[in-house]
């Protein structure tokens, strides 16, 4: 178990052997139940106090929302994310902390210090992993008290998307380190976009709680319904790719979790992203370089 201490070896057993599915199936439950009219705004006061949400950033008063997952899938008053227009620019997925940023070499993304993990495992797509093997990717950690609505970085067509059933161990930093198959082995939905960048993966990581993502590009996306759990790997290439504007919602988290985002190799470079920093929704974070410069630079 390497330098794991005894505390962390006995919580990765317990998450192993605990029925994640089953909680995460429960909190979603919860979360869907219409609260008391007249109790709303009293109790999801006090849950964003608990979490830390800052409430004024809501699109409407917190009476308005029917429960706690209503409330937690908010939508933010107009112009608090405005979207970085400049030029080629790329922009943040997501509300959030960077946990690491770099280039896929050989395939390996960077989880942790020391911890890589394969880009075919995480996107399930041969093809797919062979177009963007040696691009830059971004990962952001989604808190509970976060924005949990995705976007999309650079503008273009949604070509199709895919949807990888898995386990649902926590996200968080401490489970980062501890969990070296984490962000292949939790449960994820990957969306494709061909556009200013050429390919780019935008996948949501679920985690404990979640199990829950819809898209916003297509109605029919829930990843809770009966139907995607029965069906294994589900996935849809588009025969009309579906138009994206740099900032447009991609997909919803139905609680914390986390977002990776992988661009085609000589597309995009990205500014410098400290691990640990907070991030916006919106915010630039990179630039495009243009197809023609990407072929002279090959």
């Amino acid at each position: 178990m390497g330098g794991l201490s005894f505390s962390d070896r006995a919580a990765r057993s317990v998450w192993r052997i605990f029925p994640k599915r089953a909680l995460s199936g429960a909190i979603g439950w919860g979360g869907s139940r219409t609260l008391p009219g007249a109790l709303r705004a009293a109790m999801l006061s006090r849950f964003a106090r608990i979490y830390g949400i800052d409430s004024s950033e809501a699109e409407k008063p917190l009476a308005e929302y029917s429960g706690f997952d209503d409330f937690f899938t908010r939508r933010l008053r107009p112009g608090l994310r405005p979207v970085d227009m400049g030029a080629g620019r790329i922009v943040s997925t997501s509300d959030g902390t960077v946990v690491e940023s770099g280039l896929a070499e050989a395939g390996k993304l960077l989880q942790a210090k020391g911890v890589f993990f394969s880009l075919e495992e995480l996107l399930g797509d041969a093809e797919s992993s062979a177009r963007l093997e040696g691009g830059a990717y971004f990962i952001t950690y989604l808190s509970p008290k976060d924005y949990h609505r995705v976007h999309s970085p650079v503008a273009g067509r949604v070509v199709g998307w895919r949807h990888l059933p898995g386990v649902l161990f926590p996200v968080n930093a401490r489970s980062v380190n501890r969990e070296p198959r984490l962000f292949v082995g939790n449960e994820r939905f990957v969306t494709l976009i061909e556009g200013d960048a050429g390919l780019t993966a935008v996948i949501m990581v679920a985690a404990v709680g979640v199990g829950h993502v819809t898209a916003a590009y297509d109605d029919e996306v829930e990843t809770h319904r009966s139907r995607f759990l029965r069906a294994g790997v589900s996935h849809r290439r588009y025969e009309e790719p579906r138009a994206i504007g740099r900032g447009d919602e991609l997909g919803i988290f139905h609680l914390g979790s986390t977002t990776i985002v992988v661009f085609e190799p000589g597309r995009a470079v990205l500014d410098a992203l400290a691990p640990g920093s907070a991030i916006k929704m919106g915010v630039g974070m990179g630039r495009v370089v243009p197809s023609t410069v990407a072929s002279r630079g090959a």
